[in-house]
């Protein structure tokens, strides 16, 4: 609930009285003695969703923009009025919890910090996700995210453009696009810095890191995270739940890969810093896109009745620009997709052909360790090139025909050339 406070203009105290009236709220007139442009304050306790109507009705009887309007947050009203007016907004809105415009716009105004903090921190939230990456730590980089701006210029962005705030709008859309490149170019130069002073292992092959590797080759299931997190975002912003944990689903989408495009840069590995820049690049459109149309459909729109074709223009143009990127961006994101689930069918008839070889009567006493695949990575190509076969054998054994068998049937199930290594560990069982 809110307790709305309002100065009202000399000549409409009449008219923003009646306003309030036919709206069935209660309030508290106070005269205005200052000697300036009004005569009276009005103080009215209001649920949350009824703010935007009460505002649009004063506005309506005469309460001019320049007027001083202050919305404050109210823990508690104890009226009878009160809950019957409560009852009447619940049954009447779809969206109980939906704050008002102008609330909105402050919220987001309020979420998008100043360069010097937005970029401080963006900084450090890289440099901490690059760090995790390199060690791969998965505690390192979720703490990265707690810290990261990013939640407010993607908020500020939509909302300036669903209530026509052009300026809110270039704002967003500017942090955003200093925010990825000052985290790619930061994560590249502490990459470097590590690298070149011997800080992490000479020769460290970072694709063996599984922090690193698993944002090489992004799938679709990238795609719904991004679209998660815009929605949850939104929400967040409408309801008040809070900014700092939605802000880390927002941080999940764009600080890793932008940090693992950085090192993909610093180590040279072209693949990584592609797959990784067209990650992050996908998450912003999608976090972008996800939150105008929530917004929209949330009934957001701008206060003039004129400025509405508008706003609606600007959002079908800014959400078609953005689907059609994501739909061609996309088309990477499928390709790894289906060439991982290629990869994966590939795998499981070698591993069922071995296991058949295996399970004959003549390799009884042998038992399959373990079955591991080294790949050929491309920019969405991934085929498995060499099969390591570890087989667990007593002492005594000796099973010169099993090679042959092994690379014979790994051969008749791959559809490619499939190096083949048989791997012999002796075992004693006891008993």
């Amino acid at each position: 609930m809110r307790l709305v406070q309002a100065t009202v203009p000399t000549g409409k105290r009449e008219a923003v009285l009646d306003a309030l009236d036919e709206e069935g709220i209660d309030y508290v007139v106070s005269d205005e003695t200052s000697g300036r442009d009004y005569n009276a304050v009005v103080h009215f306790p209001i649920p949350t969703e009824a703010v935007e109507d009460a505002l649009d009705a004063l506005r309506s009887a005469g309460l001019s923009e320049d007027a001083y309007t202050v919305v404050l947050s109210a823990e508690t009203v104890v009226s009878r009025h009160f809950d019957e007016l409560e009852e009447r907004y619940t049954e009447e809105e779809e969206n109980g919890d939906k704050i008002a415009r102008e609330e909105l716009v402050a919220r987001a105004k309020d979420l998008a910090p100043s360069r010097t903090t937005y970029v401080v921190m963006t900084l450090v939230s890289t440099i901490i996700a690059t760090a995790g990456l390199l060690l791969d730590s998965p505690a390192t980089v979720v703490g990265s995210m707690v810290i990261a701006p990013l939640l407010g210029p993607a908020m500020s962005a939509s909302v300036g453009t669903v209530v026509d705030d052009e300026d809110l709008f270039r704002r967003g859309v500017y942090l955003q696009l200093v925010g990825v490149v000052l985290a790619v170019v930061g994560a590249a130069a502490f990459a470097f810095f590590v690298k070149f002073t011997n800080v992490v292992p000479p020769g460290l092959d970072v694709l063996t890191l599984s922090e690193v590797s698993e944002r090489l080759r992004p799938d679709f299931l990238s795609l719904v995270v991004a679209l998660g997190a815009g929605v949850a975002g939104v929400f967040s912003l409408m309801t008040g739940v809070s900014s700092a944990l939605v802000g880390v689903a927002i941080a999940v989408a764009l600080i890793p890969p932008a940090a693992s495009v950085g090192i993909g840069i610093a180590w040279g590995v072209p693949t990584l810093a592609v797959g990784s820049g067209v990650l992050v690049m996908v998450n912003v459109l999608s976090i972008n896109l996800a939150a105008l149309v929530v917004l929209w459909y949330s009934g957001y729109r701008p206060q003039r009745f004129f400025e509405v074709g508008q706003a609606r223009s600007a959002l079908l143009k800014r959400g078609a620009a953005l689907a059609v990127a994501i739909v061609v961006l996309s088309a990477f994101l499928g390709g790894v997709t289906y060439t991982s689930y290629q990869s994966a069918t590939e795998e499981q008839a070698i591993n069922d052909a071995v296991g058949d070889v295996l399970s004959q009567s003549e390799y009884a006493d042998a038992a399959l360790l373990d079955t591991t695949y080294e790949y050929e990575q491309g920019f969405v190509q991934r085929e498995p090139q060499r099969v390591v076969v570890t087989v667990g054998v007593p002492p005594d054994a000796d099973y010169p025909g099993l090679y042959d068998r092994l690379n014979e049937r790994v051969a008749a199930t791959a559809d490619h050339d499939v190096e083949l290594e048989v791997r012999y560990v002796y075992r004693q069982q006891s008993g």
